[in-house]
């Protein structure tokens, strides 16, 4: 364990340092609870020892400090003869223990021994609880700000029903980990549940896609082929970005969903399916309605539950457990066992705004874990990725600050950017395309479409 003394009696530190360093324990030391806080905004401990009278900051103030900070070690008081009070007190304020002086070496070994059991207990019940949660369905599903656990209550309620479901939200909230939980959780959990994405896919391939087609209906049709509503027969089938439908198959769909049957493209007579449709869009579709742009009926028949996902920066509370989950996962992944992010770099990730949501935290936290050397993330690993003042530090797809003068479409910098992303995938990859899609969180299919559309396959 890595362990913080902290003591305004040099003798006592030093005692203290040389019982806990012959355990194999990784110690370090202070004076009192403000260099106490210096030293853990600096780098995160396992366990803290902390004498209750100490000048300048005593225990109790460092305990309320500390937790205010969100550290994560455990804290042991230590606490004078006829000082039951205060050590009372210390208990009241989020300590784990305490030890009254004098003590023998024994009785520290003891506690803290008991300490590092409790959080191998720990570290076991998460490990065991995210396994049972993956059972389940939405085992990445992370957050206890109260608009995300109100959208996943939503989720559970409906599952038990039929019912079609629109998943709104900003890109990069999860709207496809709660359909899957949405599907895991309701008694179609055992069939398919199969994912498109509407505006991943060129026009002329959409309907081929959902429908199916016969052998011979168009020009590359050489064999019958069935649709993702077939593939999904008696599952979920997930529509991500239907606001992107083109407005032709946005008449198709309204009648697969009513009628409850599909059409394969080039064929005579249609399917029965038996499907449960989730759809989810980051485009406000009932200003599309108004505007023309999407269907009315179709709306209406899509949106019968509605769950709307927070962005991340109205969820800032749920930002350290997401770093965590997200450092745990990286560091399986690669093979590296960085095991803490530190305070600052904690408190640097709170504050800022997220424009990318959770998939953008994901994504810097694999950068920072593969670019630090150590065992924990410091500030300076995300000074590149995440401003200090929270202010997200933006370039251009050649890594310049765009000018008032630049050009300001959005959907040709949307372009540009996406055309960049899925090259630096590429890149990153070695060209492995599989292993690029997942970077993306895109499709095998989707990421080979958008490559011969931006010409990246040469």
């Amino acid at each position: 364990m890595k362990i913080l003394i902290v003591d305004d009696e040099p003798g006592l530190r030093q005692t203290l340092d040389r019982i806990l360093g012959a355990e194999g324990h990784d110690t370090a030391t202070a004076s009192n609870g403000d260099e106490a806080l210096g030293a853990l905004a600096r780098d995160d401990v396992d366990l803290v020892l902390c004498d209750l009278r100490m000048p300048t900051m005593g225990g109790l103030e460092f305990l309320e400090r500390y937790e205010a900070q969100r550290g994560r070690g455990l804290v042991i008081a230590m606490s004078a003869y006829g000082d039951a009070d205060t050590a009372i007190a210390a208990m009241q304020r989020g300590a784990y223990d305490y030890i009254q002086k004098p003590f023998r070496a024994e009785e520290v070994i003891l506690c803290v021994r008991k300490a590092a059991e409790r959080e191998k207990l720990r570290a076991t019940v998460e490990r065991l609880e995210g396994e049972l949660s993956s059972m389940r369905g939405g085992s990445e599903i992370i957050g206890h700000s109260g608009a995300m656990r109100s959208a996943i209550d939503v989720a559970r309620k409906v599952a038990r029903h039929p019912s079609t479901v629109l998943i709104t939200g900003e890109s990069g909230t999860g709207k496809e980990l709660i359909a899957r939980l949405i599907h895991a959780s309701s008694p179609r959990a055992s069939a398919a549940f199969v994912a498109i994405n509407c505006g991943a896919i060129p026009e002329s391939l959409l309907e081929s896609e959902l429908f199916g087609h016969t052998k011979g209906s168009f020009t590359g049709a050489t064999a019958e082929k069935p649709g993702l509503f077939e593939e999904a027969d008696g599952g979920t089938l997930f529509l991500d970005e239907i606001g992107e439908l083109p407005a032709s198959l946005q008449v198709k769909l309204l009648r697969a969903l009513q009628e409850g049957e599909v059409r394969r493209v080039g064929a005579n007579t249609s399917h029965r399916v038996d499907v449960r449709v989730i759809a989810a869009t980051n485009r406000d579709l009932a200003s599309d309605v108004s505007t023309g742009r999407f269907r009315g009926d179709l709306y209406y028949r899509v949106n019968v539950v509605s769950i709307r996902l927070p962005p991340l920066r109205e969820r800032r509370e749920d930002v350290p457990e997401l770093a965590q989950h997200f450092l745990r996962r990286h560091n399986a992944r690669l093979g590296l066992d960085v095991g803490h992010i530190a305070p600052a770099a904690v408190r640097m990730l709170s504050d800022h705004p997220w424009p990318g949501n959770v998939r953008e935290l994901e994504n810097v936290i694999e950068r920072a874990l593969v670019m630090t050397s150590g065992p924990v993330i410091e500030a300076e690993h995300l000074t590149d990725l995440v401003s200090p003042n929270g202010h997200h530090a933006s370039t251009n797809s050649l890594g310049q600050i765009p000018s008032p003068d630049d050009d300001l479409s959005v959907k040709r910098r949307t372009l540009e950017l996406e055309r960049d992303l899925i090259r630096r995938a590429l890149e990153r990859t070695k060209g492995n395309r599989t292993r690029a899609a997942q970077l993306l969180e895109l499709s095998h299919r989707a990421l080979l479409y958008k490559i011969r559309e931006y010409g990246l396959g040469e």
